[in-house]
Formats: C-alpha cells, structure tokens, sequence
C-alpha cells in the first residue's frame, strides 16, 4: 500500500476487459485513491474519465484525483482499455486504432462490476450506492451515455464536455471510406495515431444510443456541464446545443479557459481555471453527497 505525502493512500489495479477481434486480450488499468484516517467510513466514489488522445496519468487527472480524495471521496482514474497507452504515451497504436464508443461503454461497465463486487482495491473505503462521473472531452460525452443507461450513476460532471460523438470533418471521414483507416496527428508525441472504419461502423450501428444531446436531455439526475470560454469552437458550440436541450441541469463557463484549462502536459502546476473547474465540481458533487 502507497502513501502520498498528503496522506492520501494510492492503489493501482488492472481488470480484464474482454479481447480484440483479433483475440488480444484488453486490459483496464487504473487506480484508486482514498484519504487516510476514516478507513471504516465508506466514501462516494468518482470515476474520472479521460478523452481522445488522453490518459490516466496525463497532466492533471492525478492531481484532481488527489484533489477529490482528500475531500472525502473515493477517486478512480483509469486507461480505457483501448486508449492506446500501455507503459508509455501510445505504445499501443494498434489498439487505439480499433478503439469505439461501444468499446469505452463496455470499459465503464466492467469498471462499475468491479465497483460493486467489492473487487477494486481499497473497497471498504467506497460506498457503491453514491457514484458520480467526471469526464474531461470525449470522456464527459462517454459519461452522459453511460449515466443514461445505468442508474447506478446518481451525478455526472464534465469538462468541456463533446456534443456530438462523431469526432472528424468530412475530409477524414472520405479517407476512412476510401482506404479503411485514416490518421490524426498527436502534435506533443509527432506521431499519426490511426482512426479505423470501425469507429464509424460503431456509431452507424449505435446512432440513436449515442446521441449525446438527446441523452443529456432525458438525465433526471444532477449534471453539470462545466465549459472553458476559450475552448475550440466546434465544442462551444456543442455545449450550447447541450445547454439548450437540456436546461435542467447545472452549467459554469469559465471565460479564460481553454480545452485543459490551462494546464499542459507534463503537469506543470495547477491553472486559476483549472482550480475553479475543481472547486465547483467538488462543491457541485458534496452538495448531493
């Protein structure tokens, strides 16, 4: 068992997550994290979910992980099995290729099993029965779809949360048709990471459960939406269709804000926005604890 200096006890795990079509086995990487001191007391529990092109250990997720635990919660932070990080940033391009929606669904449910079969590390510190999501990106879109189809999620939050679950401009989308995989710049690692047909095939198959507004709309639980001012346009955009459809729910924008809240990668520090992202979103989640 791991201490932090702040006195907050970190655990990693790894759960099978079924195979590839190709019989590779998947894997779920991640870890948990609980403040020292109230062991007997079962705390709410958060999943936080990266996006595209992101990881369990990027930038800041470690940081609002520490962050949520040593305010009483009971943190997760993971890889998406097919996310394309294994021991390094995507050293498993192959998998990141064939990577869907369904795949990250499938992801979120073996993780919620693990939960509430008591099989994750640290479990007599986690009260299954209050769990929220947080996703950042695609991870806050993948949190509303799987929100609206477990009521096992009583919250869900997301930073600068997508709209729309297909991804890529038409362009993108002719070269997939054309050639059956396509390639999307990682700017920090210079690599092409591959996109294959299958992510479209997915959503083809799955439009209806995946339309992201429609299924913010019909969420009785508490959202909020958090959305950084200085964010790219297609995702302002996207979160006023959200906010629109759905008014119910809870929103913070944060005007100087951009996709990351100012933060980068490696880790330098925390941003004034990135801490008003986490403040409100731990006040957001303690006000229904």
């Amino acid at each position: 068992m791991s201490q932090t200096p702040n006195s907050i006890i970190r655990e990693p795990f790894i759960l099978e997550a079924g195979h590839l079509d190709t019989g590779e086995p998947l894997y779920i990487r991640g870890e948990v994290r609980a403040a020292r001191g109230t062991e007997d007391t079962a705390r709410p529990v958060v999943f936080i979910s990266h996006g595209f092109k992101g990881f369990k250990d990027w930038s800041f997720f470690p940081y609002i992980a520490e962050r949520f635990a040593g305010e009483g919660f009971f943190a997760v932070t993971f890889n998406y099995s097919c996310n394309g990080v294994n021991e390094w940033d995507f050293d498993e391009l192959d998998k990141f290729a064939r990577n869907t929606y369904s795949r990250e669904q499938e992801d979120l449910a073996v993780l919620l099993q693990a939960l509430e079969s008591g099989t994750l590390p640290l479990a007599s510190f986690a009260d299954p029965r209050r769990l929220y999501l947080l996703g950042h990106s695609k991870g806050g879109g993948g949190s509303i779809i799987f929100a609206s189809e477990h009521p096992q999620v009583k919250a869900v939050v997301t930073w600068n949360g997508i709209a729309s679950a297909d991804l890529f401009d038409d362009a993108f989308k002719a070269q997939i048709a054309e050639h059956g995989i396509a390639y999307v710049t990682n700017v920090r690692t210079k690599q092409d990471m591959p996109i294959q047909a299958s992510f479209y095939e997915d959503l083809s198959r799955n439009a209806e459960r995946f339309d992201i507004v429609r299924r913010l709309a019909e969420l009785k639980i508490p959202v909020l939406l958090v959305q950084g001012g200085q964010d790219s346009p297609r995702l302002k955009e996207g979160f006023e269709r959200l906010r629109q459809a759905a008014p119910q729910h809870q929103i913070l924008t944060i005007p100087s804000a951009n996709h990351t809240f100012g933060a980068v990668h490696p880790f330098q520090g925390i941003t004034e926005e990135l801490e008003t992202a986490l403040k409100e979103s731990i006040h957001f989640l303690k006000e229904i604890s």
